[in-house]
């Protein structure tokens, strides 16, 4: 048995040796203006000396190169020097990828221009983060997880629970927009907090990723409804060559992905997941038993070089169920038990988008439509025989069409784009409260039609032989749901953006915009207990935040920079319960739904701190990132104090270090410590009235001390380890990937339950109308280790 095993590892070894080098990578050198090839541009594997030379129809192919993740720098005489993203060898595939080479504005005649890899927009000189494939796949702890990845970077939150919240320098969740391949989607996560951006796992599987852009700041015009950060997720081309599979079996979910051409101008990729997370979580006699399904979908077409055209798709199937299985629950088990509700959700996007060359630039037309169905319910104390405490059924579906012209000439840019959007928002909710002392019965219908409309444009410019980069930028938004939202001058959102080139290593660069974000539509859709649109009445605006960013960057090499910025946010008209007085900007990171009560437009806060990045890639070797965030998140209170938001935590310090060794082996570990965050002590006295507990199942919290405490520190380690085998035709990876190793979160807040008499009974005080309350300890942080393999052919 030994002898075979043996020969079994002498022959995996031998053939990944012999098929180490065959990889092809093909494609082509186009005119990022006009589409129009370029004829004998130079490409080489950037680091290398290994490369080609594009022909007559701007194609190219390199060969012999070694599996592995690898980018492409092209040069062409009076272009600047272009990188692709990552690109991921093996011998499996050949691998597609057109480079796009922009004008200089200098019109040279023997010398090329170049550029850092870490290169950023006109638009965009801070706050632009571009995460490569390698960046993703490689990432510990984060199981390819591209709302965990981000968390490396700076201004990103690391918060200690089973959820995907996305916190960028103190905002909430809601403030958050995403993008994939030019079209937008509502949520990128599943088991999604409706009216927010946070979830439990990442719908996108970055099999399907080429790179993706992450502003944090400095929004784009063309990019609306954004307060903290915009995600640009541009997905790979499908295989020219022949369809090629992959196959990934890991410790939550298993997954199949194909891609391949159609004809002699088309491609397609195609990805489908399901979870089996609901047997590990019976296993281990967790409350809750969750499942999901996704697919992911590209269909595009190069109709001649003038223009293309894409079909995205998107969608995901979610199912969280109460595990009423487990025998003997304890008091945390039963405790989560009886207040969770079961909660069932799909949703999708699908959309086209049409692109036109022209003699100096290209329109794009985007039309799309996503869809959004939440039901959740909740029985008192799980028994179905009794009505329903919590009954809610809610339909957000979205048309939208966005026309955008870029146009080109010299060092000078313009870009403007059309966009409406026509909305069904339907909501049935039932559903029982305690306010001003006692049960209150909500139950409203609503059926509500909205039209939304905006307009955007931005002029960018080089001045002093490229130095100096200034860009200007001015979009509206309006909707008709109510007067104080239907006038576009009333969300006039200018923004400003400028860096300046102190020599060819260091630059200075600022940013200072105004930006609008509509509340959530349960906010908008809410009707009191005559039927009546409540905030519509209440007249709520869009949310206002103005922000002002400046900072340096210094590229102390050609693979490494280091950066400094400080960053400030003041948000106007955030929407604030009228129950509860509390900000909306504090809500957000549980799962259910934000907004669905009456709220007003008249909160006010800011956000404000610095960041410190150290990034180093060396291709296909070494990856690091230091990021360091000192943040301030405040709202003001009902006593127009500010207090600290749930997401204040001071101090954010990230390190991710990846390094691939010899014989397609690599491994990387994660450490992160994020400042405590505050939280708010129970109302013990309201708690045990047996009347509001029965109402939510849980305790209340007292809202004269909003977020008073302040928990400890939180540190956690992360690791993972990867081999890959390469072969003739196919290609194999082992990996191992463990989430919080280590766990120094020192305490999280206490759980208060009910106290039961020996018979299993609830005990009651006062004639029955008050529970006997307890504290008891929350549980800490546990490694999730997740081990996989990945098989591709």
């Amino acid at each position: 048995m030994k002898s075979k095993l043996l020969s079994i590892l002498i022959i995996l070894f031998i053939s990944n040796t012999l098929f180490a080098q065959n990889g092809i990578v093909q494609g082509k050198i186009l005119d990022k203006t006009t589409n129009e090839p370029l004829a004998f541009a130079n490409i080489i594997v950037y680091g290398t000396t290994i490369g080609a030379t594009s022909d007559i129809d701007g194609n190219f192919s390199i060969s012999g190169l070694q599996p592995g993740f690898i980018k492409l720098q092209a040069s062409f005489v009076g272009y600047l020097t272009g990188f692709s993203a990552d690109i991921q060898v093996t011998n499996a595939k050949k691998v597609y990828v057109e480079l796009l080479l922009e004008p200089s504005a200098t019109q040279l005649e023997a010398v090329t221009i170049k550029v850092s890899p870490f290169k950023k927009t006109n638009e965009a000189p801070v706050s632009l983060q571009k995460i490569g494939l390698a960046e993703i796949e490689n990432n510990p702890g984060s199981n390819r997880d591209i709302s965990i990845v981000i968390q490396s970077f700076p201004g990103v939150a690391s918060t200690p629970s089973f959820r995907n919240d996305i916190i960028v320098r103190g905002g909430g969740p809601s403030e958050n927009v995403f993008y994939l391949d030019d079209i937008e989607i509502p949520t990128i996560n599943h088991f999604s907090t409706q009216g927010a951006s946070g979830g439990a796992v990442g719908i996108i599987n970055s099999d399907l990723l080429r790179e993706v852009n992450f502003y944090t700041g400095s929004f784009p015009s063309n990019r609306s409804n954004a307060l903290s950060s915009v995600f640009e997720l541009t997905q790979i081309e499908g295989n020219k060559d022949k369809p090629k599979f992959r196959f990934a079996v890991g410790a939550t979910e298993m997954s199949l992905t194909a891609d391949g051409p159609v004809g002699d101008k088309s491609s397609y990729i195609l990805s489908v997941r399901r979870s089996y997370l609901q047997f590990l979580f019976a296993a281990l006699e967790l409350p809750f038993l969750p499942t999901f399904t996704d697919y992911q979908f590209k269909w595009e077409t190069h109709i001649n070089k003038k223009n293309e055209f894409k079909i995205i798709s998107l969608g995901a199937l979610d199912e969280f169920a109460l595990n009423k299985g487990i025998k003997s629950p304890n008091e945390q088990q039963e405790y989560i038990l009886s207040y969770i509700p079961t909660n069932e959700q799909w949703n999708y996007t699908i959309g086209g988008v049409y692109k036109h060359f022209s003699e100096h630039g290209f329109q794009t037309f985007v039309l799309s439509r996503n869809m959004l169905n939440n039901v959740a319910y909740k029985y008192p104390e799980n028994n179905e025989n009794l009505p329903k405490m919590f009954d809610y059924k809610s339909q957000e579906i979205e048309n939208k069409f966005r026309f955008e012209n870029n146009y080109y000439r010299g060092n000078f840019k313009l870009n403007y784009s059309l966009n409406s959007e026509y909305v069904k928002y339907n909501n049935r909710t039932m559903q029982q409260v305690y306010q001003g002392g006692q049960v209150v019965d909500i139950n409203y219908q609503t059926d509500m039609d909205l039209i939304r409309y905006g307009a955007s444009v931005q002029l960018s410019k080089l001045f002093f032989k490229d130095k100096l980069s200034l860009s200007f930028g001015v979009r509206t938004d309006a909707n008709n749901f109510s007067k104080s939202m239907q006038n576009l001058l009333d969300q006039i959102s200018p923004r400003f953006s400028a860096s300046y080139d102190l020599s060819p290593k260091l630059s200075v660069n600022a940013s200072i915009g105004r930006y609008y974000k509509l509340p959530s539509y349960p906010a908008m859709g809410f009707k009191d207990s005559n039927g009546a649109l409540i905030n519509k009445q209440n007249e709520i605006k869009y949310i206002g935040s103005d922000q002002i960013v400046g900072g340096v960057e210094f590229s102390y090499s050609e693979n490494s920079l280091i950066s400094f910025e400080i960053f400030n946010k003041n948000y106007f008209d955030y929407p604030v319960s009228v129950a509860d007085s509390i900000s909306l900007a504090t809500k957000g990171a549980d799962f259910g739904v934000v907004g669905n009560e009456a709220i007003t437009s008249n909160g006010k806060g800011h956000a404000y701190g610095f960041e410190i990045l150290n990034r180093t890639r060396i291709a296909n070797k070494l990856n690091i990132i230091i990021a360091y965030t000192f943040v301030r998140s405040e709202f003001k209170d009902k006593n127009d104090k500010y207090i600290a938001t749930n997401w204040d935590n001071r101090n954010i310090l990230n390190l991710t270090c990846t390094y691939n060794f010899k014989n397609n082996w690599s491994a990387g570990a994660k450490w992160r410590y994020a400042g405590g965050l505050p939280y708010t002590p129970y109302n013990m006295e309201l708690s045990s009235q047996k009347d509001a507990w029965d109402t939510q199942g849980q305790a209340f919290l007292d809202l004269n001390q909003i977020n008073s405490q302040r928990l400890n520190a939180f540190n956690q380690l992360d690791i993972r380890v990867d081999k890959k085998f390469f072969f003739k035709k196919w290609s194999l990876m082992l990996y191992l990937d463990i989430q919080n190793l280590f766990n120094f979160q020192a305490d999280q807040p206490d759980y208060v339950v009910r106290e039961k008499d020996a018979n299993g009974n609830y005990l009651l005080t006062d004639n029955g109308t008050r529970y006997v309350l307890k504290s008891i300890p929350s549980s800490s942080g546990t490694v999730l280790p997740t081990i996989g393999l990945m098989f591709e052919f």
